[in-house]
């Protein structure tokens, strides 16, 4: 098997080296990109999509086949996360062979249970800590519960702002993402999966896909081509080149939220080795 995996590998990058040789020189200002696409969108973005940045009207218009699919692959590296770090189990954790600690929330005191035993009764009183625990820094949770709304709002700027300066979903979605992420190493782990669960994240994820291909179908069920977001005019009530910078902003949504939900699950998996019992 590993014999037969190093020779497909050798294969298939002998034909992506055979392939790179029919590229043109790099910055050769006769290649087609050069003398064909870069002087077309430079003169006809504003008047084609309404959108004076012309790397969103590229990314999410021109060239909307090539950023869906990689939505797409962000989608994908998230679930081969899932499937590839996280460690599913049904037992209850006292049948799991580990020594469970909780801390006593009025006292602080540190209360471990051995193999078998069992939560006090009071256990509303009790939080489940790591094994190593840090108590929690009043500094660190403040400056969290302060800055993280701003952090948010930044995010959503990035992508709503995407049209006209840098910006867009993936800047955006990797912001909120930061976000969800500061939240998990100021406070604890299980605190930030309660708050925003794997489930809910998978959910987000596909979501943020899903209108992507979504808009690119209602644009087909419009009678236009997949993604030619002028046939949303009739239902926006805007006009053609309009309904294009409109439409730009819907797959930039989809695409920060599918961003922002995979940076989520990747450190959710990362940081606890796939258990999500224990974080960073």
């Amino acid at each position: 098997m590993r014999v037969t995996g190093i020779i497909i590998f050798l294969l298939m990058g002998s034909l992506l080296i055979y392939g790179s040789l029919d590229f043109p020189v790099w910055g050769d200002p006769g290649s087609p990109a050069a003398t064909h696409l870069s002087p077309y969108y430079i003169e006809h973005t504003l008047a084609d999509t309404g959108v004076p940045n012309i790397v969103t009207s590229v990314l999410a218009d021109y060239r909307g086949y090539d950023t869906m699919f990689e939505t797409i692959v962000i989608f994908t590296a998230g679930i081969v996360c899932i499937f590839l770090l996280r460690k599913f189990t049904a037992e209850p954790p006292e049948s799991r062979g580990r020594r469970r600690m909780y801390r006593h929330i009025p006292t602080g005191i540190i209360l471990r249970i051995e193999k078998g035993g069992k939560v006090p009764e009071e256990s509303g009183s009790f939080e489940e800590i790591d094994s190593v625990w840090i108590p929690h820094d009043l500094v660190i949770r403040t400056t969290c519960r302060m800055i993280i709304p701003f952090i948010q709002v930044f995010a959503l700027y990035v992508i709503a702002h995407g049209h006209y300066s840098p910006g867009g979903g993936f800047q955006g979605g990797v912001i909120l993402g930061a976000s969800v992420i500061l939240f998990a190493i100021g406070f604890n782990l299980r605190l930030a999966i309660r708050q925003i669960s794997e489930k809910t994240v998978a959910v987000l994820c596909a979501t943020g896909v899903f209108i992507y291909a979504g808009t690119g179908a209602l644009c087909m069920a419009l009678n236009a081509g997949y993604l030619d977001y002028s046939a949303l005019s009739g239902l926006l009530g805007t006009t053609p080149v309009t309904a294009r910078s409109q439409g730009i902003l819907v797959v930039e949504i989809g695409v920060g939220l599918a961003v922002m939900a995979t940076m989520i699950v990747l450190y959710y998996n990362l940081a606890s080795a796939g258990k999500h019992d224990e974080g960073l």
